[in-house]
C-alpha cells in the first residue's frame, strides 16, 4: 500500500525522499506528474499540487487527474499542505489547524470523477469531508513530536486566484468558516469518491482581509508557509512511519454501487 503526499515543490527539499522516480500516469482527464520515491521505508508518491515552479493557479489544476494518477498508483491515503488566511483572531498567522468540516465557497470547480462517456451518476456521503481516521493519525504524530496542532475546524474553500475581500472574511467567519484557502476542498471530495483517504495540515500564513490594518501581499503567505513548512514535514514524516493502514469509512464510498462502478473509476486509459 502507498500514501500520497500533495505540496508545494519547495517541500521536497525538506522531506527526506530515497529513490526518486518521475512519472507520467495518464488519466481519462489528462497526464499527471508524479514523483515516486520512498519515505519511512513505504513508498509514497509525490504530487506538486501547482506544478513545479507553481505555474498553476488554484482554479486551473487539474485536480481529476491528480486524483485518478493517485488511485492508480495504488494510493491508499493522501496526506496535503495547504496555506490558508484566517478568519479569526483566536487563529494568528503561524498556526497549524488539522481541519474536519468543509465550505465549499467555489464556483467552476470540477465537482465528481463520475463525468464522460458511459459515466454513472454517483452520489456520495461527505458528512466527515476529511477523513477521521487519518486526521487523527495527523494529531497525534503532532503531539508525539511536541508540536502544537489545532484539532479540527472549517477550511473554506475559495476559487481564487484572488484572496477574500473583507466583508466575505467576516461572512464566512459568521457562517463558522476558520480558515480560507483555495484547493484542499475539491480535493478532498474527489479523493472521497476515488475511495481514498485524504486529511491536511492547513498552515496559517495571514491574516483574513479585514483582521488587520495592512493589505495581503503574497510574499508574506510564502515566508510564513516556508518557517512552518519543517514541521509539517516532520509531522508527515512521523504519520507515514506509524501507519498501518486500518480500514476506514473512506473506503466504503462506493458500497452501495458496487463493483462496476470501481472499475469504471479505476479503468486505465
Amino acid at each position: 500500500m502507498r500514501f500520497g503526499i500533495i505540496a508545494g515543490s519547495g517541500f521536497k527539499k525538506i522531506l527526506p525522499l530515497q529513490d526518486e522516480q518521475n512519472l507520467v500516469v495518464k488519466t481519462r482527464f489528462g497526464d499527471a506528474h508524479c514523483v515516486l520515491g520512498k519515505l519511512s521505508s513505504l513508498e509514497v508518491v509525490l504530487l506538486w499540487r501547482h506544478g513545479e515552479g507553481h505555474k498553476l493557479p488554484p482554479h486551473k489544476i487539474n485536480y481529476r487527474a491528480n486524483v485518478l494518477a493517485m488511485k492508480q498508483l495504488g494510493v491508499m491515503a493522501v496526506l496535503a499542505t495547504a496555506a490558508t488566511g484566517t478568519l479569526r483572531q483566536t487563529l494568528p498567522p503561524g498556526t497549524l489547524l488539522v481541519p474536519d468540516q468543509l465550505l465549499d465557497w467555489t464556483k467552476q470547480r470540477p465537482l465528481t470523477l463520475f463525468e464522460g462517456e458511459d459515466a454513472p451518476v454517483v452520489h456520495i456521503d461527505v458528512t466527515q469531508p476529511f477523513c477521521p481516521t487519518l486526521r487523527q493519525r495527523l494529531v497525534q504524530s503532532a503531539e508525539k513530536l511536541g508540536i502544537q496542532v489545532v484539532d479540527g475546524g472549517c477550511y473554506v474553500c475559495g476559487e481564487g486566484p484572488r484572496y477574500e475581500t473583507a466583508f466575505e472574511v467576516k461572512m464566512l467567519a459568521q457562517l463558522g468558516g476558520d480558515v480560507a484557502g483555495m484547493t484542499a476542498g475539491t480535493e478532498a471530495i474527489l479523493f472521497r469518491e476515488a475511495e481514498i483517504c485524504y486529511a491536511v495540515i492547513a498552515v496559517v500564513t495571514n491574516w483574513g482581509a479585514g483582521l488587520s490594518q495592512q493589505p495581503l501581499t503574497h510574499s508574506e503567505v510564502e515566508t510564513m508557509m516556508q518557517k512552518k513548512i519543517s514541521k509539517v514535514a516532520q509531522i508527515f514524516e512521523r504519520t507515514v512511519a506509524d501507519f498501518d493502514f486500518p480500514d476506514c469509512q473512506c473506503r466504503h464510498s462506493l458500497d452501495s454501487y458496487g463493483d462496476d462502478v470501481r472499475q469504471w473509476l479505476s479503468a486505465k486509459v
